[in-house]
């Protein structure tokens, strides 16, 4: 009978990288077509006009051992202290070689600036890569001098010779009457231990992250930015089965369900979805060249509402805020920011939790069998909560009750065709969270948000040892990232919505000798599409596709008007968090 169960992890071991060069950003101008260069179809962050004050964080540094690579920041001279925008611009490269995959984070003050994870070095020439994160709601960091790190652990030695490099900046552009700054977060607050910053490992759901604060008197609302990371054991988390299963399929245990879990001094306060990420050296490495997976190189943070809490944080206690993992099991890096908006009218303010009906709903899914004594069948997991948590804050501008209402849903099959010649793992997986965030002074709305993720997975895992003596993997996957979200003052009238759509699909199929000696592959084909639009007119729209590691395919704009892409400086065209609202 085939075996499966070490099949992502014995290919990642094999060090199998691609050729790439300059990573090509589909809105960039020139086509990729016929390169063999890493090509991705996100777009940038988009800019107000004029020109940015620049502070570099670090140059071209060297990553070729475990170290952190520590760097002084000061805020840019003459440039003020208000901003129209803020953005993190990145650049990573590796020199031909062979290494691993690897996580990359920037920090500073412990805030985390940036988190991905890299491409794998080709053999024979060097690769490089640009990411970029708006930073504007994180101002209040910039403000003051502090220290940070880069973080990019690699391993370099006669065997893994691909050496990394990397250097950072930070774009300031000053507010201006066409470009004014918005209102931001008034404290910037890390959760992790680390003064300079680095992850915290959650090895299992009892792990958590955690720092016990004392905060501002007057906050007015809060909220969380998360990132959860699968790593290690976890890495494949999206194939694991409940324990029960894992011998009968090969596969891996602790079940295939994950979710951020955020609390309060114990008490249950939000929610936050782990997106599927698949890296770079993942399943099979060929997959993703030149087209790598959804946020592969650039993770997104989720953001929960905590503002039904901020009376509660203004108590003048300490407070303790968590995250955890359920499911976690070896395990997973966090990295959260705790982002305060305080009342200018008051140096204190009072309020309560008034109403939380996430308390007493554990996050416990339903597990479904139809496996026969071969193991053929399939194995389905299900989970749906809604929850509704209310809070009251009395501000300067009167009583303001906060109102998160959320539902989550999460439904995953595994379905399993075992015999002699055919170990085959069907992978489908929806994980959706759908949110209302209202905020209201005495009987007027003065705020509501409202915001639907959804993250459609599919993989397709083939392993055949026909009649002819040879192995045979093929595999496809299909990932998406769907987000709706709209905003609406005044009444709670919907004034302005938008929408970002990034799905790619990609295929391959790898060829072994009789003694499993990979002799190549066949049939590599790879496409991504990016969307955005929004009420104000914004349009962007990239479609990339590869074949044999070749772009073959790439338009920018096509569909909209003028055939150009236009996207307003002020929008989150990749899907990066805003608050949201006005007030």
């Amino acid at each position: 009978m085939l075996r499966m169960s070490t099949f992502s992890r014995c290919l990642a071991v094999a060090g199998l990288s691609w050729v790439g060069c300059n990573a090509f950003a589909a809105g960039a101008g020139s086509s990729p077509v016929g390169s063999s260069n890493v090509t991705v179809a996100d777009p940038a962050v988009p800019r107000p006009a004029g020109t940015p004050c620049v502070v570099q964080l670090f140059a071209n540094d060297v990553f070729n051992d475990f170290g952190t690579r520590p760097y002084g920041y000061a805020p840019p001279a003459g440039c003020g202290t208000h901003w129209s925008k803020v953005v993190l611009e990145a650049d990573f490269s590796v020199t031909a070689g062979r290494n691993y995959d690897r996580t990359a984070e920037i920090w500073l003050n412990g805030v985390n600036l940036y988190f991905g994870t890299t491409e794998e070095p080709s053999h024979s020439q060097p690769q490089s890569w640009h990411v970029e994160r708006d930073l504007t709601d994180y101002s209040a960091l910039f403000r003051n001098a502090s220290q940070g790190q880069a973080i990019l652990w690699n391993a370099v030695d006669s065997t893994y010779t691909g050496v990394y490099h990397g250097s950072a900046r930070l774009l300031f552009y000053p507010a201006s009457a066409q470009a004014p700054a918005p209102r931001v977060p008034d404290q910037v607050i890390p959760l992790g231990s680390d003064p300079v910053g680095s992850t915290t490992e959650l090895d299992s759901s009892t792990s958590s992250m955690s720092k016990t604060l004392s905060l501002p008197r007057n906050v007015e609302r809060a909220y969380l930015d998360v990132f959860t990371q699968s790593q290690h054991d976890d890495e494949f988390w999206y194939t694991c089965v409940p324990d029960q299963y894992a011998g009968q399929v090969q596969e891996c245990g602790g079940g295939n369900f994950r979710e951020a879990e955020v609390s309060i001094d114990g008490q249950p306060a939000g929610v936050a979805p782990v997106y599927p990420w698949v890296y770079s050296g993942g399943v099979d490495p060929y997959l993703w060249r030149p087209v790598t997976g959804v946020q592969t190189l650039n993770f997104m943070p989720y953001r929960v509402d905590l503002s039904p809490f901020a009376g509660m944080l203004s108590d003048g206690a300490q407070h303790t805020v968590s995250v955890s993992v359920v499911g976690a099991n070896n395990y997973f890096s966090g990295a959260a920011t705790l982002l305060l908006f305080q009342d200018a009218g008051s140096q204190q303010v009072t309020g309560s939790v008034t109403r939380n009906t996430l308390v007493g709903q554990p996050p416990v899914p339903t597990i479904g069998s139809t496996l026969d004594g071969s193991g053929n069948g399939a194995i389905t997991t299900r989970l749906t909560r809604q929850f509704v948590i209310e809070g009251n804050v009395n501000t300067s501008r009167g009583p303001m009750k906060s109102t998160v209402n959320q539902a989550v849903g999460f439904a995953d099959t595994q379905a399993f065709t075992i015999n002699a010649n055919t170990y085959r793992q069907v992978t489908d997986q929806l994980t959706t969270v759908s949110s209302t965030s209202r905020s209201k002074i005495g009987p007027a709305i003065v705020s509501q948000y409202q915001q639907q993720v959804s993250y459609p997975f599919h993989l397709d895992y083939d392993q055949e040892a026909p009649a002819d003596g040879h192995n045979y993997i093929a595999t496809s996957v299909q990932q998406g990232y769907r987000l709706v979200r709209s905003r609406g003052f005044g009444g709670g009238i919907a004034k302005f919505t938008d929408q970002v759509g990034n799905t790619l699909g990609s295929t391959d199929t790898l060829r072994y000798d009789a003694n499993w000696n990979l002799v190549g592959h066949d049939g590599q084909s790879s496409s991504q599409a990016f969307t955005y639009h929004d009420t104000l007119g914004s349009c962007y729209a990239a479609n990339v596709s590869s074949a044999a590691g070749v772009v073959t395919a790439w338009s920018s704009g096509s569909s909209c008007p003028n055939g150009q892409n236009s996207v307003n400086w002020f929008s989150h065209p990749d899907g990066s968090p805003d608050q949201g609202d006005s007030q």
